[in-house]
């Protein structure tokens, strides 16, 4: 597992190359419901969300943008995390 450090604080990058790719390329630059979905699924693949998986779903739901859809359905998953 590969991690990255931003402002001092350890990330997972697979979950962060993730988001990226999910953002970049065609569409409109945002994460949308299926691609929110696709990250907590990322992250909920081992034995659960570990505290790294879940501070770096945390910072990529400030870093990205999120369609309105998306947005709710993310927070909603999160907070039953």
């Amino acid at each position: 597992m590969a991690y990255v450090t931003i402002d001092g604080n350890k990330y997972e990058k697979e979950l962060l190359d993730l988001a990226t790719a999910h953002t970049t390329g065609r569409g409109e630059g945002k994460i949308s419901k299926d691609e929110a979905a696709d990250l907590l699924k990322s992250a909920s693949d081992g034995q659960g969300v570990t505290e790294t998986e879940m501070a770096t779903l945390k910072y990529i739901r400030g870093a990205f943008d999120f369609t309105d859809a998306a947005a709710s359905y993310f927070d909603g998953e999160l907070a039953k995390l």
